[in-house]
């Protein structure tokens, strides 16, 4: 049993702390940006397509990083609860992002602009496709009660790869999306240190920041959250089950 001020552990708040700071920074400079050179937000104008990016910030960056920090943060409490937390703030996620996918093709189709032909684009649907069959699968696997044991545990480490995948996917994705819009509007002054370059420089290195800091304090094997006893009954049963059914058993 690790103690409260077990040494291995004793760091883990102040670097989930930093990664809070960093994303809800993110949220802001991002707001910040739309509001100083992009002209705010709107949904019946032509600031529609600024929900885009602000969606996407939310969802799939600062929403999901905070869904993968649920299992570290959230270390005693009891596994359903932390499935059921862990479910809702990805499915948050899922929403803002779909908002912001509505808002681009509407504000392009009222526009007359060509959909899906960018590099951004591109990534942008595969990513939300990935995401989407991702928390799909994860619902029926550990939160829907037909799932058994044996399945949850094969399945589990492929869950956990791909939602660290898919997040440094969509920060990524962000970050070409970012270029993108400052190329489309400022052109060959983005070159000169045009104020909103300089900022949204920053915004794109925040995004790095705070990519970096969660999947480090997912990277660290000693800040995995422990098993309950709960869990370790559930794990014996299933090991002992498999046992007596092995031909080796016989």
């Amino acid at each position: 049993m690790e103690s409260p001020a077990s040494p291995s552990t004793g760091a883990l708040p102040y670097y989930v702390a930093f990664s809070q700071l960093l994303g809800l920074t993110v949220v802001a400079v991002t707001g910040a940006w739309l509001g100083l050179y992009r002209g705010g937000i709107a949904w019946e104008s032509a600031l529609q397509f600024n929900v885009h990016p602000l969606c996407m910030v939310i969802g799939l960056v600062f929403l999901q990083g905070d869904a993968l920090l649920v299992y570290r943060v959230f270390r005693k409490e009891a596994k359903r609860t932390t499935k059921v937390l862990h479910g809702l703030l990805h499915a948050f996620a899922l929403v803002a992002a779909l908002v912001g996918l509505v808002a681009v093709f509407d504000y392009h189709r009222k526009k007359g602009y060509a959909d899906l032909y960018s590099l951004h684009s591109w990534c942008g649907i595969l990513v939300f496709i990935l995401y989407f069959v991702q928390w799909l699968v994860g619902f029926s696997f550990f939160l829907f009660p037909g799932a058994s044991f044996s399945l949850r545990s094969r399945y589990r480490p492929q869950h956990i790869f791909f939602g660290a995948s898919i997040f440094v996917l969509c920060v990524g994705t962000a970050l070409l999306g970012l270029k993108e819009a400052l190329l489309f509007k400022l052109g060959a002054k983005y070159s000169t240190f045009e104020p909103e370059g300089v900022l949204a420089n920053v915004l794109g290195l925040l995004l790095i920041g705070f990519g970096v800091v969660v999947l480090y304090i997912l990277t660290r094997a000693d800040w995995k959250r422990p098993r309950q006893a709960e869990e370790q009954a559930l794990s014996m049963d299933f090991k002992t089950l498999t046992e007596c059914d092995s031909p080796s058993s016989q």
